[in-house]
């Protein structure tokens, strides 16, 4: 991580990424958008002439999941499957554009929704799928089902709990994984918008080995502008400086 300034501000560059290590990604920033490893409407060619795409591109892992097969044969990875060897990949759990049905997430498993329908996944499937991958970057699986206006504070307090179970997990399973041990896994900060357990969630997952952190359930309009800009804020000053997030 480079800052372009003092104090914490996000202006700074991530530099170095990549297998080569020659790609970088400007902050503010953002990722090229994909469905199955394809930018939507555009072919190899064309994004090939668009000035300014972004140096990561982000992959959703429903997309990915109904590829498992083929990938896992094929051996890889899947920069090289899609036909971009030189993209930094990075691995959602959910796509950013598709709603996610709630309800559907238990102690040993999240639910994805891919063109076959629900998919339920474990922590050991998830690595499965992801050895098949060997993305650059990935986001461990976690209870993010926490954005509507109804969520009490027990089930805030669920979604970190099997989310920190997921992460430990996916941990001990990364180690002995050789197939990603170019990987970078980024810990997702649960909690809804209960502020303790966001508190909670960002100060364990920073006592985790992780390469990264994401900020989860922030999307939609369930939360008020002042409650996101606090409770980010309160997360961002427990999670250490010198890692994404």
């Amino acid at each position: 991580v480079q800052l372009s300034g003092a104090g914490r501000g996000r202006l700074g560059a991530l530099v170095g990424l990549g297998r080569s290590g020659a790609a970088a990604l400007a902050l503010p920033g953002c990722l090229l958008y994909t469905r199955t490893g394809s930018a939507p409407h555009l072919t190899r060619d064309t994004l090939q002439a668009v000035r300014g795409v972004p140096a990561v591109a982000q992959l959703c892992l429903p997309d990915m999941a109904e590829l498992h097969d083929v990938l896992e044969e094929y051996k890889e990875g899947a920069a090289k499957f899609i036909g971009m060897p030189e993209a930094v990949l990075y691995c959602s759990i959910h796509d950013p554009v598709s709603p996610c049905p709630s309800g559907y997430n238990t102690n040993k498993t999240i639910s994805l929704w891919g063109s076959s329908g629900r998919m339920e996944i474990t922590a050991s499937k998830f690595m499965d799928i992801q050895r098949a991958i060997q993305p650059d970057w990935f986001q461990c699986i976690s209870d993010g089902d926490t954005i509507s206006q109804e969520v009490s504070r027990k089930r805030a307090k669920k979604s970190v709990d099997r989310s920190l179970s997921f992460l430990d997990v996916c941990l001990q399973l990364l180690e002995k994984s050789p197939e990603l041990q170019g990987s970078v896994m980024f810990g997702a900060i649960e909690g809804g918008d209960i502020l303790e357990e966001r508190l909670r969630s960002a100060r364990e997952t920073a006592k985790r080995p992780v390469g990264g952190f994401l900020l989860d359930g922030f999307q939609g309009c369930a939360m008020t502008k002042e409650t996101k800009l606090k409770l980010i804020a309160s997360v961002t000053a427990e999670l250490p400086e010198d890692k994404p997030r």
